[in-house]
């Protein structure tokens, strides 16, 4: 793969591994836009940026302020492009509707317009989310979903719209939408470097904070590395992957179910001595109706800490109560070496890992902690 290929939000978590493997598997060079208030901000942000990336960005990078808020903010970015990924995007679950319209949406829709007067695209990937097919349930499909359906929150309302919005205005661009898993660990190992409501939900079962899980045991959990993600997004930015939508994840046979999964957790929580020692008990199911009371009530309750627990987890838990089955049918047809997910291996290896390291507050040790550490 050559040409020149602009990724947004590159700093990102995401964007800086997307940027990495393109120098890995590609000969293309890049652009990577970045979010910089003053040129302090922006010396600061590319010289990060660029020992992130290594010796293999030499040469072939260039970074670029670009704010996606912002009428033109493309502006410094010659139209000379073969490739666009977008990453930039605000991924928290609790942000509020102007925000996820302000930056998820109306950014998306600026990148396009830039990308409408590139003549020479091939390719403009948008990252979206797997939770974009809001409160559906059962099979989901590699398609274009409609607006019909509730959403747990803005984040995955806003995720949807961009892809909607995305394809119905701009039918003249070679659009590829990429899905993603939830993101749980830099690679195979289980290594954490960056958190998300995944691994603060664990350390709120960890720490006592949370004693209830809210959701069905038999709901889905996809999970993915980001290893297998940037891979993925590399592949599918390629000039020769038909556009469309692509669910960038493991197949419904190797997801891993709830109950499972926390049954996971707390076996390798029970490794560890502090853990055995404050004996807390597993957590127990609870209804979606139960639920809704409980965070109602915290409310009430300011600042505890039980209510703060409470009050994280509401933004996803909705999730839990509508199993899906994501079909990759396209995925497979046109990345016909995916790797196939570890399933259950990955929840224990990011499990052992967040507990050796204490959700990133000690340094990782050589080996996992055992019974008697």
């Amino acid at each position: 793969m050559t040409g020149r290929v602009m990724v947004t939000g590159a700093d990102g978590y995401l964007g800086r591994r997307t940027a990495a493997r393109f120098l890995a598997d590609t000969d293309s060079r890049l652009v990577l836009t970045v979010r910089a208030s003053d040129r302090e901000e922006l010396a600061d942000k590319r010289a990060g940026l660029l020992a992130a990336l290594g010796d293999a960005a030499d040469g072939r990078t260039e970074v670029v302020p670009a704010d996606l808020t912002r009428d033109a903010p493309l502006a410094e970015v010659a139209t000379t492009l073969t490739g666009i990924v977008h990453s930039a995007a605000r991924t928290a679950f609790d942000v509020s509707r102007t925000e996820a319209l302000r930056v998820n949406v109306d950014g998306t829709l600026r990148v396009a317009r830039f990308a409408a007067g590139c003549d020479g695209l091939e390719s403009f990937v948008l990252l979206s989310t797997l939770v974009s097919a809001g409160c559906r349930t059962g099979e989901i499909t590699e398609t274009l979903l409609d607006d019909g359906v509730e959403c747990a929150n803005h984040y995955e309302w806003s995720k949807g719209e961009a892809e909607r919005r995305l394809s119905h205005e701009f039918p003249g661009l070679p659009v590829t939408i990429a899905r993603l898993a939830t993101i749980v660990a830099d690679d195979e190992s289980g290594r954490v470097t960056q958190y998300n409501a995944f691994h603060n939900t664990l350390k709120l079962f960890f720490y006592g904070l949370l004693t209830l899980m809210p959701g069905r045991p038999d709901t889905r959990l996809y999970l993915a590395t980001a290893d297998f993600t940037s891979r993925g997004i590399v592949h599918l930015a390629r000039s020769g992957t038909a556009a469309g939508v692509y669910h960038l994840a493991p197949d419904g046979s190797e997801a891993v179910r709830l109950g499972e999964a926390l049954d996971t957790v707390f076996t390798v929580f029970e490794s560890d001595p502090s853990f055995r020692r404050r004996r807390l008990l597993r957590p127990e199911f609870c209804d979606r109706d139960s639920f809704g009371h409980l965070v109602s009530a915290a409310r009430s309750l300011g600042a505890s800490p039980a209510a703060g627990a409470l009050r994280s987890v509401a933004p996803f838990a909705e999730q839990m109560f509508h199993p899906k089955l994501f079909d990759h049918t396209r995925l497979l047809a046109h990345w016909h070496d995916a790797p196939g997910s570890s399933g259950m291996r990955l929840v224990t290896a990011t499990c052992e890992s967040l507990v050796r390291t204490r959700w990133g507050r000690h340094a990782p040790s050589p080996t996992p902690t055992g019974p008697e550490a």
